[in-house]
């Protein structure tokens, strides 16, 4: 039986999990629950961003039952899925008529019927983390406003496609067809094995698998895996070659253990051949994307900058690993030239993705410890270790603290615009063998003020919660000069800046502000004390007061700007004065005036919900607990620390319970605004 010939349905979550009284039974043989945060938030997140976008559907993926009879069905494939869906909708609060079960699995079964409370002795842990990262992840991506409409378009516009297989099916011959190697053929794996069939020689067939293996290895400096200092330099600090005829041919003993690669090849390689390969890493890290969204931002490098490409237009070009094959199919008719290129620029930006690109360490975040590292592979003599990328420069610390900015403030996999505009900068220069950190960091700047001006505060490139419309990055940063050659605008055209304007003042609630408006903001302010003050204990009182004066409050712990960093944890929004008490009664605020800039604050979601109604004075007393119940990390932005300082300034000088009042909002936001955008 063919793929084509099994009976499917497209099925909204509304009817998969409200239908007619289903049960879907998960075998033993399926592995436990095994999604972590980032692929439960990510799939919130495309959903999302599919429901702004006004998508009519969205496809979710497929699940395979085997029906056994009744209305309960065996799940052969998707239950990861599943099960995800199942938490996801708990975490709404949205309740279900049909089961999930788990045969023989007795934890797995009490702990999926006691969410939400978890009131059982034994516990299924995967489902229970799942759980919390699904509540987690709701409250950071779909703000308050949209609750009620993302679940109705997340039950009503949400497909997944079911395979219902026969009952005379044997099922043991239906993996075999599914699967001939047991694991599911990976787009990018299409990608290498079209782009490899081009190339007419053995020789380069080889180098492209070498250096395609060793690039997906995201977790991995590139010189680690490609030790060649005919690549780069003496001591794999540099990147040597100008053209893909450069790159050493593999030797003949590796190309004799690897063969000449074909499509074959790729699709009947095992996967214990490529959990051989990466076996005995060193110095790894968590990569900030994975391998098929990379290859997008490189397929996007490559196109704009062929000269002959007219066609291409970046603007229509997306990031998104689902138009992984689509993009590719753009091209049309595949050439060698095209395959070389492609081959060259890949290892170019896996150079530059790791030694000038932040990456996250393999630590927790803690308040001390800023796990964000840009640093590049240095060997010396038989040895190799890592140095800053920015030497002990002010350029460094300004690096680290921009692209990690960046990078918490767009997480999701198909909104690392950002880093093709770092990558596409790196491409435009004619030599990178020395290149200037200062003046990259310059141009990192350059590109956060134009993200805040042009496009953050242009209504004309923002939908009606504030969110910047598909295609308003490239088309506000990316412009063609005289000779037809793209470029990236660094100037900023907006000459109207009213910030209010776009996000309010408390006159009426806000549409919405996007998290990269606090992340700058809290940028701007420890630049401003890196600037005035740098930790230098002999300033005098006089430039400390100026400093504090500017930020709105009395002097408190520089320590706190000493070691702040952008913790990936502080991604939910806070009403600092709560929105039970906005009732506009004995001189409180009203709702319209606790929901603007003023008030908000960026919080960790491990301690957002927990005091979210308390006031603003036991908030304080709350957050920072020094007997550490509450992780600080979780609590250290910046404005959020000079909001709480307010507030304890106010409460020497008022009543209990005035010491967060409309008028305190109003000249925090003013202030705030005015760090923002000068």
């Amino acid at each position: 039986m063919s793929n084509s010939d099994l009976p499917l349905k497209s099925l909204t979550i509304g009817e998969l999990f409200n239908g007619a009284n289903a049960t879907y039974e998960v075998p033993i043989y399926q592995r436990n629950y095994a999604w972590k945060k980032e692929e439960i938030a990510t799939l919130i997140q495309d959903v999302y961003d599919s429901m702004i976008h006004r998508k009519e559907n969205y496809y979710i993926g497929t699940l395979v039952s085997f029906h056994k009879g009744g209305n309960v069905f065996e799940v052969i494939d998707g239950q990861q899925r599943l099960t995800t869906l199942n938490l996801i909708l708990n975490a709404l609060g949205i309740p279900l008529n049909n089961q999930l079960t788990y045969r023989a699995r007795k934890k797995s079964n009490d702990s999926i019927r006691s969410i939400p409370h978890f009131n059982i002795d034994q516990k299924d842990a995967g489902i229970v983390d799942g759980f919390q990262s699904a509540e987690a992840s709701l409250k950071e991506i779909v703000p308050v406003h949209d609750t009620a409409n993302f679940c109705s378009y997340f039950l009503n516009k949400v497909h997944i496609i079911h395979y219902q297989v026969p009952r005379e099916v044997d099922l043991n011959h239906y993996f075999e067809i599914m699967n001939s190697r047991g694991e599911q053929l990976e787009k990018h794996e299409i990608v290498k094995a079209r782009l490899i069939e081009k190339l007419s020689s053995d020789a380069d067939k080889n180098t492209f698998h070498q250096l395609w293996e060793f690039c997906s290895q995201m977790n991995v400096y590139i010189q680690q895996k490609y030790n060649d200092p005919k690549i780069f330099g003496n001591n794999l600090c540099t990147f040597k070659p100008k053209e893909f005829g450069d790159l050493p041919s593999v030797t003949a003993a590796a190309a004799s253990d690897q063969k000449t690669v074909s499509i074959k090849d790729i699709l009947t390689a095992s996967s214990a051949e490529k959990t051989e390969n990466t076996a005995h890493e060193i110095d790894a890290f968590q990569p900030i994307l994975d391998f098929s969204n990379f290859l997008l931002i490189v397929l996007k490098i490559t196109r704009i900058s062929d000269p002959n490409d007219a066609s291409f237009d970046p603007i229509k070009f997306t990031l998104d690993d689902k138009s992984l094959l689509n993009e590719f199919d753009e091209l049309g008719e595949l050439t060698e030239d095209f395959v070389r290129q492609f081959g060259y620029n890949l290892l170019k930006a896996k150079f530059l993705l790791d030694n000038y690109v932040v990456h996250h360490s393999n630590e927790e975040d803690t308040l001390d410890n800023n796990p964000w590292k840009l640093q590049h592979w240095y060997k010396e003599e038989k040895s190799g270790y890592l140095k800053n990328s920015g030497g002990k420069d002010e350029a460094q610390f300004k690096l680290v603290h921009l692209l990690s900015m960046f990078e918490v403030s767009f997480t999701a996999r198909q909104r690392k615009n950002y880093l093709f505009y770092c990558l596409f900068y790196f491409f435009r220069q004619e030599n990178i063998q020395c290149i200037n950190v200062d003046d990259y960091c310059n141009f990192v700047l350059r590109l956060a003020d134009k993200y805040l001006k042009d496009v953050y505060l242009n209504p004309e490139n923002l939908n009606d919660i504030n969110v910047p419309k598909p295609g308003s990055f490239d088309a506000t940063l990316l412009v063609k000069d005289e000779s037809g050659i793209w470029k990236i605008d660094e100037q900023i055209r907006n000459t109207h800046l009213d910030f209010n304007a776009v996000f309010g003042d408390g006159s009426a609630i806000t549409k919405g502000i996007p998290l990269f408006v606090f992340n700058y903001l809290d940028y701007a302010i420890w630049h401003r004390y890196f600037e005035d003050l740098r930790g230098d204990p002999a300033k005098n009182d006089e430039v400390v007061s100026a400093f504090f004066d500017r930020m709105g409050c009395t002097k408190f712990d520089l320590n706190m700007f000493h070691h702040f960093y952008f913790s990936r944890t502080r991604r939910s929004l806070e009403h600092y004065f709560p929105q039970a008490n906005a009732k506009g009664v004995n001189g409180d605020p009203t709702q319209e005036q606790i929901n603007c800039f003023g008030n908000y604050a960026m919080i960790g979601s491990d301690v957002n919900s927990s005091a979210s109604n308390w006031t603003p004075r036991v908030k304080r007393e709350h957050y920072l607990d020094a007997s550490g119940k509450i992780r600080q990390v979780s609590v250290a932005s910046l404005k959020f620390l000079i909001m709480l300082q307010q507030c304890k300034d106010n409460a020497d000088l008022r009543d209990a319970g005035k010491e967060w009042l409309f008028q305190d909002i109003q000249v925090h936001q003013r202030l705030m605004v005015d760090l923002l955008l000068n």
